[in-house]
Parts: C-alpha cells; structure tokens; sequence
C-alpha cells in the first residue's frame, strides 16, 4: 500500500467550531452509499472476557485509561475540551461513559474521538459514543469507510469472518501525520497498517508537574486473517510486502516514552500501571516493533510452506 500523499493538516476542534467540522457532505454522501456487504460470523469467544469491567485509571499526568478490562479506551483531558481514543465493543460504551464520569469529567465534554482500527472490538462502540458526547469521529482514510457503514471492507484481511457494528454518522477522515487540536492538545496520526489497511497510531505529550513525556497509542499487529487469504498473493502485497515492514520501522523510531496498546495486555499495562513493570520505558516502542517483525516474519513463513 503507497502511503497517502496528502500534505500534513490539523484537525482543530473547539466549541463555537464543532458544527462548520461536521458540515462535510461528501462525507454524509458516501456513508449513504455504503461498500459491498459481506456475510460475517458474528461469533465472539474472547468478547465476554474483554468486556469484563475495570476502573478507570490515571495513566501519566492528563491520560487516563477509561476502557474494560480487555480492549482499550483511553481519555486525554484539557480544560478547553477531551479526546477519547477508540470505543471498544458496542456494548463497552456503557462502561467507557462511566469511567469518564467516575474520575470526574463529563462526557459532554468529549470533543473529538479518535480510532485506532476499524474492527468490532476497537470501533464497535463508536456510534454510543458518539451520541453519548455529540463529537466527530476521527479515523484514517482506509479505516473511515467501515466505521461509517458499520460493515466489513473487502480489502481487510479478515473479511468474511468478522462482524460489523453499529454504523457511525460523523467520521472525519485525516492523513498520515495531521495533527488533532482540541485546546492544549495536540494528538498526531501516524499511519501503521498491516493488521488492517487503515491502522493508526496516536502519540501526544502528557505532563506530570515539569516532567513531560511522549505517549504512544501503538495499533495491533498481528497479522491475523481469514483462511483464504495470503498476504503474499494480495495485490497490494504482491510486489513485496510493504504494510508490516514500513509500520515496523515507525514504531522503532518514534519518540515513546510511555506505550499503550489497544488490547491492554499487549503492552503489559496492567503490571505497569501496578508498579510491578516500569511505567515509562523509552525502548517500549523499539521492543513492539521487533515484536512485530518476528510477528510478520512467522506469517511469511508459514505461507511460504504452503505454497
């Protein structure tokens, strides 16, 4: 996949701004247009244990995990406004509003709400969210025609054999490196696909006092997919696998001070956050990527043999 070519914006959102931010009709249009349908199994194994409920929890200064136990949502505050970054399953949006209101904030003042990827269990409680706070969703440009139709894309590994979600109205599309503005903060999308076309990182700075640190919101992975499909034989792969290896190097050389994963246990949080890890490792991010490169390694390896 070439990476997008369109120059480095910002997404500011304040206030008296918000309704100029949804009027975009060509957005509204292909929402209503919607992409070809698929059959797929709604079943859901793990989806019990990850939705399991868990307290919110102050991660680094301003950043706050407000997630279940098992898939991630996170809250970055500032007093001119909040972002909230993913929406776990749609039945995780009743938990996420709670841990927002339980550390003290309101969940009206959630302004803009950011995507890692578009799957089930990242973007599924999107739409509850979005009502629920009446912020814009942001999302890449390969990710933003699944969230808005709720329905899987053909050019996702895993299409056929995983299920949609509720589908959400106001879906902002950005490119790789723009930068989301609510007040203080300032959130910048790093384009990491491989386990879906459209996956994204988030990274900002949060501060504690004087000591500042960079926060990486590093997406999955893993290289899962339907049974059919072969990454070496997918068009966009076919010349020589372009997704992992680029996402793998900008994972390595990102400023990380502090990871966070959409599954909590791919980053160890729960030990972090208890302080039998450390919290802030500045080689985190370096670790993950070589966790993935022997991630995609394996999978190369293994369709090799079944050729």
């Amino acid at each position: 996949m070439r990476p997008h070519a369109a120059p480095a914006r910002q997404l500011t959102v304040v206030p008296v701004a918000l309704v100029l931010l949804l009027a975009n009709a060509g957005i509204e249009a292909a929402a209503a247009q919607g992409p070809p349908t698929a059959t797929p199994d709604t079943s859901c194994s793990s989806c019990t244990e990850w939705n399991r409920p868990h307290g919110p929890v102050k991660v680094f200064g301003n950043t706050y995990y407000v997630g279940t136990d098992g898939l991630s949502a996170l809250l970055v505050t500032s007093p001119e406004g909040h972002v909230l970054i993913d929406g776990a399953l749609p039945e995780s949006a009743p938990q996420i509003q709670a841990n927002i209101t339980a550390l003290g904030f309101r969940v009206q003042d959630v302004k803009v709400i950011l995507n890692s990827h578009a799957h089930f269990d990242h973007a599924g409680g999107l739409a509850a969210l979005q009502q629920a706070t009446g912020a814009p969703v942001v999302a890449s440009f390969r990710s933003a025609p699944w969230i808005r139709a709720g329905t899987p894309q053909r050019d996702d590994p895993q299409y056929g054999t995983i299920r949609g979600y509720p589908p959400v109205r106001r879906v902002r599309e950005m490119a790789d490196g723009d930068t989301v503005r609510v007040g203080p903060l300032r959130l910048v999308m790093t384009l990491t696909p491989g386990h879906t076309p459209g996956g994204t990182t988030w990274r900002w700075q949060s501060c504690d006092g004087s000591r500042c640190l960079w926060l990486v919101y590093a997406d999955s992975f893993t290289p899962l997919s339907a049974p059919a499909f072969r990454y070496t034989a997918n068009r966009e792969y076919a010349d020589g696998p372009t997704d992992f290896p680029r996402s793998v190097e900008r994972w390595r050389t990102m400023p990380c001070d502090l990871l966070i994963t959409p599954h909590p246990m791919g980053s160890n949080l729960w030990a972090r956050v208890q302080g039998s890890a450390p919290l802030v490792d500045p080689g985190a991010c370096r670790d993950y990527a070589g966790k993935a490169a022997l991630s995609w390694k394996n999978r190369l390896d293994t369709e090799a043999k079944e050729r």
